[in-house]
């Protein structure tokens, strides 16, 4: 007697045609069916434009934490000593605001020299060198500040006004001294024909919040101290 032997069934992943005609793994992959990878990737921000957030949100964190330190510090002591702010910080405030004026400037002439939008005899990181020229200046500034307040008896642990001037300062010129870090990481990445836009706008982005942040601890001192 014959007998009939049938095949198994089949247990896999059935695909419609649309999805077997992309090449690129069907479902499995984001690819549109022309095989483009670009289109998809347009979709998500850059990483190093998510990390700046990230980077901006927890410095704005931090600075909360210490305005909020000094607020109940004051209000909770008999012993804060009020003196007169360096005239030198106003001269730094300036230097910065400039330094992220000529930055604009130099996003704005890469950019175009990225694009192809390029003159005779055109040097696009001239204006990367006079922010980082400026922002050099800013911190050596804040050193002479803090020269001046020593020179009149106001160390770090005189008063607890005085720490708070010294930590709110401090902090805020090393993070300025990161973003004359990736200046220059800007800087060398330009002249080895390598840099890319989202390296470039991160940087200025971070640089104009450091211009801003002064602004708002140098208010915050002067009506404190």
């Amino acid at each position: 007697m014959a007998s009939t032997v049938h095949e198994p069934p089949q247990i896999g992943e059935r695909r419609s045609p649309e999805l077997k005609q992309s090449g690129n793994g069907g479902w499995r992959n984001l690819a549109p069916a022309n095989g483009d990878l670009r289109v998809a990737q347009e979709y998500s921000p850059p990483a190093s434009s998510t990390g700046i957030w990230v980077v901006l949100f927890a410095i704005t964190m931090m600075f909360a934490a210490f305005t909020s330190a000094l607020v109940v510090r004051k209000g909770s002591s008999l012993d804060w000593r009020h003196f007169a702010l360096p005239s030198i910080l106003y001269f730094n405030t300036f230097l910065l605001l400039m330094s992220s004026v000529t930055l604009e400037v130099a996003r704005r002439r890469v950019a175009s020299f990225m694009g192809g939008l390029r003159k005779a005899n055109e040097n696009p990181e001239r204006w990367l060198y006079i922010t980082l020229f400026l922002g050099l200046l800013f911190v050596a500034g804040q050193y002479i500040a803090w020269r001046q307040l020593s020179a009149q008896g106001v160390f770090l642990a005189t008063n607890p006004s005085s720490s708070f001037f010294y930590v709110l300062t401090a902090a805020h010129a090393l993070h300025v001294l990161g973003g004359l870090g990736g200046i220059i990481f800007v800087i060398r990445k330009l002249n080895q024909h390598a840099l890319r836009r989202n390296t470039l706008v991160a940087t200025t982005r971070y640089w104009h919040f450091m211009d801003v942040l002064w602004i708002y601890l140098l208010l915050l001192l002067w009506m404190n101290f």
